[in-house]
């Protein structure tokens, strides 16, 4: 329990040191607080422009996380495969933001001038400036303007444009247009700038925010910073937009390929068919026309069905040598792929897919990732090692089909045999309506297979949708408000603290009671508060004012023990380091209040050089301690003067003398101090300052004690350390401190001193010292 109620009280004294010491300066505080919050006000109001935050969330369709396509999507090959860290990299990669910052002419914003700063007109203007070449664009910081509503012309540094116009301007090519964003036409001045898209893109690029939702879904969360709410929006919409067209493009170059193959396939086709057509209609005009016998229809009919499966067959083989050349290409771009056409193998069909699709990726991240990053390489990597398997499976595909097409060969030459029992006309015209069935067979395999394409191209299903699309915050989330008010109020009360530390601790003065026992261990028997007014003298019979301090100068009698009856510390040295420390104040007061107590108090004034104590009582030019060291015969009766008061006398310095430290090391003054002691009760001596003065030195073997004056503010606290030296060399005796001159600190209360207030050890009435044991008590 002990030290709990130790450690409650050292945080009391804490926290009432603490008020001490900055509550006498609340005017100070409250003026600053006052400002600071005046200022956040203002800035708030004025300077500061709010952030939003605006977000949206696009799901892709991921077949490693999502759901599958529909079986009837996957026949027809429309299916891809994403993966969502590469669609997070494409999202924003600088091709889609290009776009956007096209679409919404981010290049060209309008601001409106404030009342201190401007602020963005996107919402306010009525118009919106549109370049018809931004990469050429020079940064202009300030193009003012003026929107005619009467004739819809904006005058542009004194020319009249029209609407809806490609005019030719002195920043280019441009259009005005109507702002479809407008809420509220500004009333204030508008103008707009000019910034080249790299830079408006870096910026972008710097408040959007794309990232996976986590790691176990397919959303993706799109985030960005706008002091324009509306703005923000249609970035993030016009950005999924984009998205979505460069996905639907990207996925129908492999429909666009196979139509432009199909089509060369049935263009070629066609002609043979056609000169095929020719031939038949030739042979009719020169033969007539000529019936086929049962056995020539038999014929057709059997050697057919083998002519249909050997074209299929045929076609295969030449998709997959189509397909080899594809894979052999070594290039990794995106060609015509022929699986789509050709090839019936679903294990080819699929691999090739997955080499459509790596290869699509990797033209997707060359437009987002630099060369020589590790993504491209794993991903080129990725690619070399499908082709092997595709060329191993393309192999045995072949192997197989020319295997197929063998058996039908033997079978084709025993229906050819047929043909010697049929008549020579017959046979002519059942060979070219052998090869017209050929290629019929041939042209409406291609014809189904284009319809199959052109689906593919014309029904693209988006492998991505919008789950939220983008919404503003409807606070701003910077600046917090409550967070500019805190700081300023906070960097208020940091600068009264400041300058009141400052001003009180960034000086080598003494300011504290504190300060002096933290430097010496001398005790402070007294403190005195600074007294305003000509008359140093406050404790005369005829001195009413300043109860206070007479109160204090009680005090320093009970807290050097000089109340006592047996009084062993009778001849008492007062001194200080510099003039002006209140030495010579201290020594008549001190005197007046030990009068005052009925003893036989003494006077003397060894300030040789600055008698203020002599001038005090008007004995300036009267015999004094001068002429009796001179004269030792001098009667001591005529050097004693009675001041007035109570039992209080004085011996003045007398006359001026040339030497006044030689002149006290007279042998006759230990005569002087062996009468005085027997004849008084006290003895003061005010002694002159010890810098650069002995005098204080030689007087202190004559004294029992030495109180020492430190004045508030006057006094050095290299002073105060070297007290410590004299107090252990002896060369002051019984050294004890008095704090004189202590001022009421702050602007209004006058109750926070520069004293026992802070760092007070000894309060009045809690421990006294005897003068003659003060070193001691430390």
């Amino acid at each position: 329990m002990e030290p709990k109620r130790h450690a409650t009280e050292k945080e009391k004294n804490a926290v009432e040191a603490f008020m001490y010491r900055y509550l006498p300066y609340w005017p100070l505080f409250a003026l600053l607080l006052i400002l600071a919050g005046t200022a956040a006000y203002m800035y708030l109001h004025y300077i500061a422009k709010p952030v939003y935050q605006i977000s949206a969330n696009i799901l892709i369709k991921d077949e490693k996380k999502g759901a599958d396509e529909s079986k009837i999507l996957e026949a027809l090959n429309i299916t891809s495969n994403k993966t969502v860290d590469n669609e997070v990299e494409v999202i924003q990669s600088g091709e889609l933001l290009n776009e956007v910052i096209d679409s919404l002419h981010l290049y060209a914003p309008i601001f409106e001038d404030g009342p201190i700063v401007s602020r963005s007109a996107y919402t306010s203007s009525p118009v919106t400036i549109e370049l018809e070449y931004p990469n050429n664009i020079q940064d202009t910081d300030r193009i003012d303007f003026v929107y005619n509503k009467g004739n819809n012309t904006v005058a542009i540094e004194g020319k009249m444009y029209s609407l809806n116009k490609w005019i030719s301007t002195p920043f280019g090519v441009a259009r005005i247009t109507r702002n479809l964003n407008l809420k509220t036409a500004s009333t204030n001045p508008l103008y707009f700038s000019l910034n080249n898209p790299k830079m408006v893109l870096n910026s972008l690029v710097t408040n959007l925010r794309v990232i996976a939702a986590s790691k176990l879904s397919t959303v993706i969360d799109l985030a960005i910073m706008d002091e324009v709410p509306e703005r923000g929006e249609n970035i993030l919409n016009t950005l999924i937009q984009a998205y979505y067209r460069s996905a639907a493009k990207e996925k129908n170059v492999l429909a666009a390929n196979t139509l432009s193959f199909i089509e060369g396939r049935i263009s070629n086709v066609a002609k043979e068919l056609d000169s095929i057509e020719n031939r038949l209609q030739k042979f009719r005009n020169q033969k007539g026309v000529v019936d086929l016998s049962e056995q020539g229809k038999l014929y057709l009919q059997n050697v057919g069905d083998n002519d249909r499966k050997m074209t299929d067959i045929n076609m295969q083989l030449a998709m997959l040598n189509e397909v080899e050349k594809y894979v052999l290409s070594k290039n990794n771009q995106i060609g015509i792929v022929p699986s789509v056409v050709g090839v019936k193998d679903p294990l080819l069909s699929s691999l090739l897919q997955k080499l459509y699709d790596s290869q699509m990726q990797y033209e997707r991240l060359k437009k987002t990732i630099p060369g020589g990053n590790p993504a491209m390489f794993s991903l080129e990597a990725e690619i070399d090692n499908m082709r092997p398997a595709i060329l191993e499976n393309i192999q045995n595909q072949r192997m197989s089909l020319q295997a197929s097409k063998a058996n039908l060969n033997s079978g084709t030459s025993t229906y050819v045999s047929m043909l010697q029992t049929i008549p020579q006309k017959e046979r002519e015209l059942l060979d070219i309506s052998r090869q017209q069935t050929i290629k019929n067979v041939a042209y409406s395999f291609l014809l189904q297979k284009r319809e199959e394409a052109a689906l593919t191209y014309t029904a693209v299903i988006p492998d991505s949708k919008t789950i939220n699309f983008a919404s503003a915050s409807l606070e701003p989330i910077s600046p917090k408000k409550m967070l500019v008010y805190l700081t300023a109020l906070t960097l208020a009360l940091f600068i009264g603290f400041g300058i009141v530390s400052g001003r009180e601790h960034l000086t080598n003065k003494i300011l504290f009671r504190s300060d002096i026992e933290s430097l010496t261990t001398i005790p402070i028997v007294g403190e005195v508060m600074n007294i305003k007014g000509g008359n140093p003298i406050i404790l005369s019979n005829n001195n009413n004012r300043q109860l206070g301090c007479i109160e204090q100068f009680r005090q320093l009698r009970i807290s050097s023990g000089l109340n006592g009856r047996h009084q062993k510390n009778k001849k008492i040295l007062i001194t200080s380091s510099i003039a002006g420390e209140g030495k010579s104040f201290i020594s008549n007061n001190l005197a007046l209040s030990l009068a005052g107590s009925g003893k036989k108090v003494l006077l003397l004034d060894f300030d040789l050089r600055n008698p203020k104590t002599s001038a005090l009582y008007k004995l300036t030019g009267e015999k004094g301690i001068s002429q009796f060291l001179e004269n030792s015969k001098q009667p001591l009766n005529e050097i004693i003067y009675h001041t007035g008061n109570n039992e209080l006398y004085i011996i003045p310095v007398g006359f001026s003398t040339i030497n006044p430290t030689e002149l006290l090391l007279n042998a006759d003054l230990e005569n002087l101090f062996e009468y005085l002691d027997s004849n008084f009760d006290f003895i003061i001596m005010d002694a002159s300052p010890i810098d650069p003065i002995v005098d204080a030195y030689i007087l202190s073997e004559y004294a029992d004690s030495t109180l020492f004056v430190i004045r508030h503010g006057l006094t050095t606290k290299g002073m105060v350390e070297s007290l410590d030296e004299s107090n252990k060399s002896g060369t002051l005796k019984n050294i004890s401190i008095i704090f004189n001159g202590i001022k009421p600190r702050g602007f209004l209360n006058k109750n926070y001193g520069y004293g026992f207030g802070y760092g007070s050890k000894n309060i009045y009435g809690k421990k006294t010292y005897k003068v003659g044991s003060m070193v001691n008590n430390t």
